[in-house]
């Protein structure tokens, strides 16, 4: 059989309705387990739960496509480190003939302003200081895609935010975090399969953990 071409994988993914879920991180071991690199982990979380490859390295990130029931994903993530995210996020976007971010794209990352595991979706808005989201924005020019929020909480011995959000989480906070990442996937499937306003209505309405 005949390779399908660059150009007819990419009409057969734009046809099929992909959707783009780009977790926000930092590479390199350094960060891994940092709280500014939790959108890696819900990312890889859903790729565990749907047998989905993301060790390709494609659009400057680590890049990985599949199926979550009837919806063919791609998930993205950026390895341009956190303040140059939107690069790699365009790059996918153009690489996959995706036009619509608002239809098309839903980015996962961590928020100081939530505490530790709350989750919160939002169909667009501003970065609210998130240096990642903020050149996304930047870089597409419109602020109009779906974001899951996962919350960190802010530090409670007065170190600053660039600090604490490069600091590892605690044991303790780690044994927490499991159960909320795996929550996490489960909000991006209800955003995949039953849309952003239904996924957002249940999730922001969850009681507080």
């Amino acid at each position: 059989m005949k390779p399908a071409s660059a150009e007819g994988a990419r009409s057969e993914l734009q046809a099929s309705g992909v959707k783009l879920i780009v977790g926000l991180g930092n590479p390199g071991r350094r960060y891994a387990a940092t709280r500014h690199n939790v959108g890696f982990r819900v990312v890889e979380a859903l790729a565990a739960r749907h047998r989905i490859a993301v060790n390709e390295e494609r659009f400057a990130g680590r890049f990985g496509a599949g199926r979550v029931r009837d919806v063919e994903v791609a998930l993205l993530e950026p390895q341009t480190f956190m303040n140059d995210s939107g690069e790699s996020v365009a790059q996918a976007l153009r690489g996959l003939g995706l036009d619509d971010p608002a239809r098309d794209l839903v980015v996962v990352y961590d928020d100081v302003d939530l505490p530790l595991g709350r989750l919160r979706i939002r169909a667009g808005g501003g970065d609210g200081g998130h240096q990642g989201v903020r050149d996304i924005v930047a870089r597409l020019g419109r602020q109009d895609f779906a974001r899951l929020r996962f919350g960190i909480g802010r530090s409670g011995r007065g170190a600053g935010t660039t600090e604490h959000v490069l600091e590892r989480f605690s044991p303790e906070e780690e044994a927490l975090l499991a159960e909320r990442i795996l929550a996490a996937a489960a909000a991006l499937e209800a955003i995949l399969l039953e849309g952003v306003v239904v996924a957002m209505n249940r999730v922001n309405a969850a009681p507080p953990e």
